[in-house]
């Protein structure tokens, strides 16, 4: 048997004896071994590391061209073709583009004479004609204001006072400049309550206060001045204010050539209404001075005082109704409407009621005899506006008469009125339709605004009758001026009546 064979029932040797350095020894080399087989197994190769690499094909290079003169010539051939190709196409659309523009400023200048054709037959039917302006040239050129002086004013009882009070020791007022102290102390105000403490004003003081109320360039002194006379006038009037003794008082004359001074034409025939203009001719002394308005307040203040001041009288406060109201005819006074109306009113509380009737009656007649008979006697009708018993007998008396005085007749009834109205053919080609359309605006003023008239059956009736004849007698068709003017308003008025 050999040895070396394995015999079971032979006892296995025994390992030897180590000590224990060598066993941990060996135990460490078997611990890196085992963490070297591990890391070895974590880093192996991918699966793709093995693959064959992707072949490449090598890059051909590019040869370069040479380019001939051949070449470069065709290019440019080809280059011009297309730019003559586009210049073709471009005269092409310009030409068509341009025949277009002439056929359409063609068709447009038709259409154009077409529509001016339809336009001139339209108001050749329609015949609305626009209404002339209205206006007068009331004022001219202002004269030279007369300069006066008021040597009075430096020795009046007021001012010799004043400088006689110790007071005058510290402000040391000098009797040349006094006139000087007086302006300061008007515009101020305390001129008028040195008047309420004295209860008089002094004939000197009052007369020069007037003056430059009317006279002065100054507007502060003049708007003071206005105001003096009007609270001096105004506490006159009323019982419960104290009363104040005045030395002097305006007059008409007084107004009057303050008037005529600011350029007023009472006699001078008046312009037509087409010929004037809001600025004459841009003149500095053409047309009323500011002073106008400080004139019409004071008229307007003189006349509410007749209970206690006796300052005007009958006729001359009619002649002053008759001036307000060719006021409202100037256009450089539109601006002053307001106060035209409040002095207008107090011009017709200035009369009595036993005074008034025929009063009336001849502010009428003169407004119809002196004023134009066109376009502007409707305005003065209308500058009428008040709402008073007074104001509607004066616009109904004089809407009367400027209607007498368009017919131009010797008439005074209404009936004899309306006859000839009525008796007027609207259709005959050469009746004056500006006129009738004036006539028919008058006659409503007149009618609707006279009680007495406004109640008579008979006189109702013929004013239907005249409606009726210039509503239904003007055709829409009429070609005539201001034909649509009178048809309109007749058939507005005739529904009213039928009512």
């Amino acid at each position: 048997m050999n040895p070396n064979e394995y015999n079971p029932k032979r006892p296995k040797p025994q390992p030897a004896t180590l000590n224990s350095s060598e066993n941990n020894r060996r135990q460490n080399t078997q611990h890196w071994r085992l963490c070297g087989e591990e890391m070895a197994e974590t880093y192996e190769p991918l699966d793709f590391e093995f693959e064959d690499p992707i072949p490449s094909s090598p890059v051909a290079k590019k040869k370069k061209k040479l380019i001939g003169l051949d070449d470069l010539l065709e290019d440019y051939q080809k280059e011009q073709k297309k730019l003559n190709e586009k210049k073709s196409k471009r005269t092409k659309i310009r030409k068509v583009s341009e025949a277009e523009d002439e056929f359409d400023d063609a068709t447009e200048a038709r259409l154009s004479e077409c529509v001016d054709k339809c336009e001139k037959e339209m108001n050749q039917v329609g015949g609305d004609d626009e209404m002339p302006f209205w206006g007068i040239q009331v004022f001219g050129d202002q004269k030279n204001f007369p300069q006066q002086e008021y040597p009075d004013v430096k020795s009046s009882v007021l001012l010799q006072s004043f400088l006689n009070h110790e007071i005058n020791s510290l402000v040391e007022l000098n009797i040349e400049k006094g006139e000087n102290f007086l302006e300061g102390l008007l515009v101020d105000g305390w001129l008028l309550n040195l008047v309420y403490i004295c209860g008089s004003v002094e004939r000197s003081i009052a007369g020069w206060i007037f003056n430059l109320m009317l006279y002065s360039s100054n507007e502060t002194l003049v708007t003071a001045a206005c105001e003096f006379w009007c609270s001096v006038l105004i506490t006159k009037d009323k019982a419960d204010l104290p009363n104040i003794k005045i030395d002097w008082l305006p007059r008409y004359l007084d107004l009057k050539r303050a008037l005529e001074n600011y350029g007023f034409l009472p006699s001078s025939p008046p312009t037509s209404s087409s010929d004037v203009d809001m600025v004459h001719n841009g003149s500095s002394t053409a047309g009323p001075p500011p002073n106008i308005r400080s004139w019409i307040k004071c008229v307007g203040v003189c006349c509410q005082t007749r209970n206690t001041l006796s300052i005007f009288s009958i006729p001359e406060a009619e002649e002053l109704l008759f001036i307000i109201a060719s006021f409202f005819l100037d256009r450089q006074l539109l601006g002053l409407s307001v106060i035209l109306h409040e002095c207008m009113l107090s011009a017709l509380n200035f009369f009595r009621y036993e005074e008034w009737h025929d009063c009336c009656n001849k502010v009428a007649k003169s407004l119809a005899s002196r004023l134009p008979r066109d376009i502007n006697c409707l305005r003065v009708v209308e500058s009428i506006v008040g709402v008073d018993t007074r104001s509607k007998q004066l616009r109904s008396a004089a809407s009367f008469q400027f209607l007498v005085a368009f017919l131009d007749e010797k008439v005074s009834d209404a009936e004899e009125i309306l006859r000839l109205l009525i008796s007027i053919n609207v259709k005959d080609k050469n009746c004056d339709l500006f006129k009738m359309y004036i006539c028919l605006n008058l006659a409503e003023n007149w009618l609707f605004l006279d009680p007495g008239v406004k109640e008579n059956r008979s006189i109702q009736r013929s004013w239907g009758i005249f409606l009726q004849n210039c509503a239904c007698g003007i055709t829409i068709t009429d070609s005539r001026s201001y034909a649509s003017n009178v048809r309109c308003k007749a058939s507005y008025l005739l529904q009213g009546t039928t009512k």
